[in-house]
């Protein structure tokens, strides 16, 4: 059976979640650790609804993710996390504008590559 689809899945449940939880802290804004503030922060991010569907979100993953050792080699489905760090790359530049350059599209090239040779039974 062709595992792959399932992988693809807790991946990509795993980069919505640091999209959400992204969001969510935009939206928390910029703070100093300190007991004096901590009550406050505790109450600001645990109430965050994007926090919240973030956290959901890698609940979720989680779970797919042991359905998935389950049932394939460790070796085989670890590489595919890495196209997290694609998504997240792509995700982040289109809503949060954040720096696509050169450099992070050639790292995202040979993550690519690295999952396609991976992919090859």
């Amino acid at each position: 059976m062709n595992y792959i689809p399932l992988i693809l899945s807790g991946v990509c449940l795993n980069a919505l979640a640091q999209v959400f939880l992204k969001k969510g802290m935009l939206m928390v804004g910029y703070f100093d650790f300190s007991l004096v503030n901590i009550a406050q922060i505790i109450f600001k991010v645990a109430g965050n609804p994007f926090i919240i569907l973030g956290l959901g979100c890698y609940m979720f993953s989680v779970a797919l993710w042991l359905l998935v050792l389950s049932r394939v080699e460790v070796s085989f489905a670890y590489p595919f996390l890495s196209i997290g760090y694609i998504l997240t790359a792509i995700i982040g530049y289109s809503f949060f504008h954040e720096n696509l350059s050169i450099s992070r599209l050639t790292g995202i090239f040979f993550i690519c590559l690295g999952v396609v040779f991976i992919s090859k039974r």
